[in-house]
């Protein structure tokens, strides 16, 4: 009878084992009832998750907007605190007949203790890490509760920084406005170093669930990785591996297939035996005719999604889909004449990267939604872009970011989360970085617009510590602390982060620190290899015609303030506010000399505006001007020059900045602008002293036949000047294509009465235009334009047709109150040139014609 009862018990644990084999994976977000804790009170409050702490006392109506007016002042308290997240979930038998399940993290901001049914099953302390914990056995049928209790990050913060006996420098680090005196605690949390404060940003120290969390049940296998590595492309094929990694909880046989899912044809499929734990095996394949990704404007954007199974005994156990593209990318840095090229070359092609600098959309990062990102990358796209530099002081950005890279053609060059600051060295913290190197490179390598790994923002060039000068930081440290300081940034930057390049993403490219000339070799505004950060403008107070004189390799950084519009500004201000100089422009004014220093450059080329309004439309044309003379002189300068990202795109809050979009998405006039001047095709005037040569840039790929237009007016339209050239233009290349004196172009006419334009004819249609002025703006004899309008109806929005009887410059359109985008402005309106504006809304069209405001530079003077 015994030995019967051990059979049949036999019998059904063999029958049991069985039933959990070919159980695919089950998961499912917690993201429902949670409920907000501040421990000090004991206050509960509803909360969304994922989101923050500062999000649900806003939802809650305990604090105001933390954006608006000075109100940032009055929520520094919040960071002090400590705070929990509870809620409870359901688990079904069908989760828990699976052998395995976890609970995966996709983000804790930052000092997290989880608790899972009252028991302690994980302590995070890094914000940018994943976090995977094995729980089935901390599990229930039915409700469980999970408790996520967050530390104070200062307080931590605090306590590190006494730990350290001495502090380490964090400039940006606005402890003063955080009521932490000189206490800069944030180079010891790894954590978004902008929380802290910026030049550009607000100091919320937040905390919070700031990625979703999951529950995943799995048998037998799960498949934790794969990365896709080409080995070889030629126009007939291209070669691949899919490097898997595949966690089994036993020895057993699997096939694995990999499957275009565009078409439906098998790659590649193998047999394996795989062991308990993790297995790491690789599996190549063929893709036959492939079709090149390409950046923006150079070809298609092709994405393969290749899907991988593991089948056991014929059923699929586990499976994953990804998008892939297929390029070749290096970094190259060839000794030449000069010093050293720096440039990148896509599919054997050089090209020149036009962009940006990205920041995080918000501070509060749950307000970043898949919408934002699709406006920013649309944008960055719309502008001709084909880079964006993603900035060591913010995040790694979220998956959506990178999707839409891939999508719209730009390519990403990703810096690790350093920035402006010297970090500790001790085997925790050295511990933490290697495993949020390892999350973040695993988690974006497969993308085809990551284009290079960057070590950090500017801190070579701050410590200097192979030449004199940088920013003071060494001079404040004595021998023993110095030694350890530089020592801790070799650790960091040439060790540790160049060895998870080479072990997880072996085929790109690592670049130390930005800028950097190279090994042991400072960058500076002479340096002739590496890249550049050219702030002479702006920080140096040097006049913009300097963009000219400061040749860079790559110009990674450079750039110029300006205020939002005024729909925006009144949207974080009342009327008693409207003065740059008063408590609430001030407070959203984070660089110290900001807006006294757009005054002061607005002196030199325009006449003061008339009022509060006006001052904020030309300080976003002045803005327009200075970047556009910049990018100009570095696509004339190619191939010495090789790329431009100006500093920024976009703001995390409403400010004046150097942006080129508002908070709100809202395009400034220097976006505008940076559409025009990064066109494929750009013309561009050149005056040094009394010689014009007019330059045409070509990014494209062949030789291009074109007819050039040089043409003088004057403010009434009447021609004084005219030249056409028929030309073939050269591929990917900058030349010049006509020389003048400046005489010659005057013609005996007063040069403040005069503007050049020069355009170029493709195909019958005008590719690119420019305007050159002969003296500064604010000299020119501009006149009151009658702007003549023709508003009509068309789908999801008007279409608006301008004509004037004068020269008008910079010509804004706006409505009050109303969301939507025009298709271009603050552009030069030329008498018998009409320009054609779309104007694309979702709002009612009612009555919306009569409300178009429009204003010109002229109807800015006093």
């Amino acid at each position: 009878m015994l030995k019967n009862l051990i059979i049949l018990s036999a019998f059904y644990l063999l029958l049991s084992c069985n039933n959990t084999k070919n159980m695919k994976p089950l998961f499912f977000e917690i993201k429902d009832n949670w409920q907000l804790i501040q421990e000090s009170k004991s206050k509960i409050y509803p909360a969304k998750v994922p989101g923050s702490v500062h999000m649900d006392l806003l939802a809650n109506k305990v604090i105001e907007d933390p954006y608006y007016r000075t109100n940032e002042k009055k929520q520094q308290w919040i960071d002090k605190e400590d705070w929990s997240y509870v809620t409870e979930f359901d688990v079904n038998d069908e989760i828990l007949k699976r052998e395995f399940v976890e609970l995966d993290f996709k983000g804790l901001d930052t000092y997290a203790d989880v608790y899972l049914n009252d028991s302690l099953i994980l302590k995070a302390d890094n914000m940018f890490r994943e976090w995977n914990v094995e729980c089935k056995n901390h599990l229930k049928q039915g409700k469980n509760k999970i408790k996520i209790f967050f530390h104070s990050p200062v307080k931590i913060g605090l306590e590190k920084l006494a730990l350290n006996s001495y502090p380490l420098p964090a400039g940006n680090d606005q402890s003063e406005n955080g009521e932490m005196g000189d206490k800069r605690v944030s180079p010891f949390t790894r954590k978004a170093p902008y929380h802290y404060g910026w030049d550009w940003g607000p100091r919320f120290v937040t905390t919070g669930i700031w990625r979703p969390i999951y529950v995943k049940a799995w048998s037998n296998l799960k498949i934790n990785n794969i990365q896709f590595v080409q080995t070889k492309i030629s126009d007939k094929e291209a070669l691949l591996k899919a490097n898997l990694l595949i966690q089994s909880d036993g020895k057993q046989q699997v096939k694995i297939v990999i499957i275009n899912k565009e078409t439906g044809n098998e790659l590649a499929s193998k047999n394996q035996t795989i062991d308990k734990g993790e297995n790491s095996f690789g599996l190549n394949f063929t893709i036959k005719n492939p079709k090149l990704w390409w950046t923006n404007g150079l070809g298609e954007q092709h994405l393969y999604e290749i899907e991988t199974k593991v089948l056991i005994n014929g059923k699929v156990s586990d499976i994953q889909s990804q998008k892939i593209g297929l390029r070749t990318l290096k970094l190259v840095q060839n000794p030449d004449k000069y010093g050293k090229s720096f440039y990148f070359e896509l599919n054997g092609v050089p090209v020149f990267m036009k962009g940006a600098n990205h920041i995080p959309n918000d501070i509060f990062l749950s307000r970043a939604t898949p919408e934002v990102y699709e406006h920013e990358i649309k944008t960055a796209a719309e502008s001709n872009m084909n880079m964006l530099r993603v900035w060591g002081g913010g995040i790694y950005e979220d998956d959506k970011f990178y999707e839409l890279c891939d999508q719209y053609g730009i390519l990403v060059w990703q810096d690790f989360m350093f920035a402006c600051s010297m970090y500790p060295g001790n085997e925790q913290f050295i511990e933490s970085v290697r495993m949020e190197a390892k999350d973040n490179i695993i988690r974006l390598r497969n993308h085809p617009s990551i284009a290079l790994w960057c070590g950090n923002n500017e801190i070579d060039v701050a410590w200097s510590e192979y030449s004199e000068g940088g920013w003071g930081w060494k001079e404040l440290y004595n021998e023993e602390q110095h030694k350890e300081i530089w020592a801790n940034y070799e650790k960091l930057f040439h060790k540790l982060l160049p060895e998870m390049i080479e072990k997880y993403d072996s085929s790109r490219a690592y670049w130390p620190s930005s800028p950097m000339a190279g090994p042991k070799e400072k960058a500076s505004y002479s340096t002739t290899s590496g890249d550049m950060h050219y702030w002479g403008v702006w920080h140096g107070k040097e006049p913009f015609s300097e963009f000219k004189n400061k040749r860079a390799r790559f110009m990674s950084e450079y750039g110029f303030q300006s205020f939002p519009e005024f729909n925006t500004v009144k949207k974080y201000t009342i009327p008693e506010d409207y003065n740059i100089e008063s408590e609430v422009m001030a407070a959203h004014q984070r660089s110290g000399i900001g807006n006294l220093r757009i005054k002061e450059y607005m002196s030199w080329d325009y006449k003061e505006p008339k009022d509060f309004e006006h001052f904020l439309y030309v300080g976003q044309v002045l803005q327009a001007e200075g970047i556009k003379s910049a990018i100009e002189a570095h696509r004339r300068d190619m191939p010495y020059c090789m790329g431009t990202l100006y500093w920024q795109i976009n703001d995390c809050w409403p400010v004046a900045s150097w942006s080129s979009m508002d908070y709100y998405g809202n395009w400034k006039a220097l976006q505008y602008y940076v559409k025009k001047a990064y066109s494929d095709i750009l013309i561009s005037p050149d005056l040094l002293g009394d010689t014009l040569k007019v330059y045409v840039i070509s990014d494209r790929l062949e030789k291009v036949k074109s007819k050039l237009f040089i043409n003088v007016y004057d403010f009434s339209g009447k021609v004084v000047f005219e030249k056409q050239i028929e030309t073939e233009l050269e591929p990917n290349s900058s030349k010049v294509y006509f020389t003048i004196t400046k005489k010659e172009l005057l013609n005996n006419k007063n040069a403040e009465d005069l503007l050049l334009q020069a355009s170029v004819l493709v195909n019958n249609e005008i590719v690119n235009s420019n305007i050159l002025h002969f003296v500064p703006i604010k000299d020119l004899n501009l006149k009151k334009a009658n702007i003549n309008l023709s508003v009509e109806e068309i789908e999801d929005g008007l279409k608006i047709t301008l004509s004037t009887n004068q020269f008008a410059k910079n010509v804004f359109l706006s409505f009050d109150n109303l969301t939507g985008f025009f298709s271009d402005n603050y552009f030069d309106l030329l008498p018998g040139k009409p320009v054609v504006v779309n104007y694309s809304t979702k709002e009612n069209l009612s009555g919306i014609k009569d409300k178009l405001k429009i204003i010109s530079l002229f109807d800015s003077y006093k």
